[in-house]
């Protein structure tokens, strides 16, 4: 398995570039999305002979790396490998939402966890309340946005739910959220959304982002 451990090109222009959009929060190798894909093609191929155990091994492993790029490599990893995981797998994977925080990581394995919950909705409780009852609001960000894109299937209960919980919070990620997932229900049950927002007392930032689609 020659292509477990892959090691990126660094490109010092783009590594300046890259780190400055993400406030300089994380050191980058400067490899842009596409490439890192190309890259890591052989690896997400390779990685679903592994066994579960070895898939999060790998997962970790990539996560625990310097540069940003080797998260996104993390997550495509538990992302490529959704189907074989099973709710042992998924509580271990949250732990890793809490480090190395910013939007683009915590957006990417929200991704992960509704893929794995729209497989497994039997679990669906207990997945949203590993994220909802987080001290962490990038946590509760995941809860909030956990049913993006659900649709028709979107619980309304949890989902009010979640906004609820932090309607006055004032961080910006957490109104931002808010207002997203008000954005994307609308395009199913825009009447909800509409009855949702006239019914609270929401930010500014989430009415403007909840009723953008909303005539």
């Amino acid at each position: 398995m020659t292509q477990l451990t892959i090691t990126l090109p660094i490109y010092p222009d783009k590594q300046v570039e890259m780190a400055k959009y993400m406030k300089n929060k994380f050191p980058f190798c400067g490899v842009q999305s596409q490439e890192r894909k190309s890259l890591s093609k052989a690896l997400m191929k390779e990685s679903r002979l592994l066994s579960v155990a070895e898939v999060v091994s790998l997962i970790t492993d990539y996560y625990d790396r310097k540069e940003r790029e080797y998260q996104y490599i993390a997550i495509d990893l538990a992302i490529a490998n959704v189907r074989k995981m099973t709710m042992t797998e998924v509580k271990k994977l949250s732990g890793l939402v809490s480090e190395k925080t910013w939007w683009d990581s915590v957006d990417a394995w929200r991704k992960f966890f509704a893929l794995w919950v729209e497989q497994n909705m039997d679990c669906f409780d207990e997945v949203f309340h590993l994220f909802y009852h987080s001290q962490d609001f990038w946590m509760r960000r995941v809860a909030i946005n956990l049913q993006l894109m659900f649709r028709e299937n979107t619980k309304t209960d949890y989902l009010e739910k979640s906004i609820l919980k932090d309607l006055k919070t004032e961080e910006f990620f957490i109104q931002k959220a808010i207002g997203w997932s008000l954005r994307q229900y609308s395009k199913t049950n825009p009447e909800w959304v509409r009855q949702f927002i006239s019914a609270h007392d929401l930010s500014n930032l989430a009415v403007r982002e909840g009723s953008k689609y909303l005539s």
